[in-house]
This record gives C-alpha cells, sequence and structure tokens, in this order.
C-alpha cells in the first residue's frame, strides 16, 4: 500500500461513543480512521440534508461511502443510496464495515 489514504477511513459521527467503537473496528481490520483529510472510504451518519450533500462530495471525489441511519428513516438512506453510498440502518453499520474492510475471499 503506497499511499497511507489507501486504508484511511474518515468517520463522522456525532456520537463519540459510537465513533470510538467504528474507530475500534476500523483499525481492527488494519485501516486507519481518521477525522478529516484524504481518505479512500468514508462513513457518514445521515443526519440531514448536509450530511447528503457530504456524501455527494465524497462520492464526486472517488471515496466509497458508508452511510448509516434510523431504520425509520428510509427516505435518508434511499437518499444516500442515489448519491452514491452504500446505506444502512444504525443496527448493521458495524457489519457493514467489517465486510466492506475485511479480507476479500
Amino acid at each position: 500500500m503506497s499511499d497511507p489514504a489507501d486504508r484511511a477511513v474518515l468517520i463522522l459521527v456525532r456520537d463519540l461513543f459510537f465513533r470510538a467503537k467504528l474507530e475500534a473496528v476500523t483499525r481492527a481490520l488494519g485501516a486507519e480512521p481518521v477525522p478529516r483529510g484524504a481518505a479512500s472510504w468514508a462513513v457518514v451518519e445521515l443526519s440531514g440534508p448536509a450530511s447528503l450533500q457530504r456524501i455527494r462530495e465524497l462520492v464526486a471525489a472517488g471515496v466509497s461511502v458508508l452511510a448509516f441511519g434510523s431504520h425509520v428513516g428510509v427516505e435518508w438512506l434511499r437518499a444516500a443510496r442515489d448519491a452514491g453510498a452504500q446505506a444502512v440502518p444504525n443496527s448493521r453499520v458495524e457489519e457493514a464495515l467489517r465486510r466492506w474492510l475485511g479480507p476479500s475471499e
């Protein structure tokens, strides 16, 4: 891996405890969580129109995006998919992150 951004994961999550959990999963899978800067991957909490705009910007920059939000917010999950992200409910984000960053089989 020549470019450090290849395994950098931008984690945009408001809840500090949940962010720490996702950072721990990321590190366990051999990637480096970052709060800003260049990254090949991003995990984005769906929290309104600004998060959708951020997803569009990241996707346009070539970043793979995993978005997550409430299971009752199906319109937000759909909008995130339409913007180019993989989108899952809160209850499945950790599992999706593990699949996403884990070794290919």
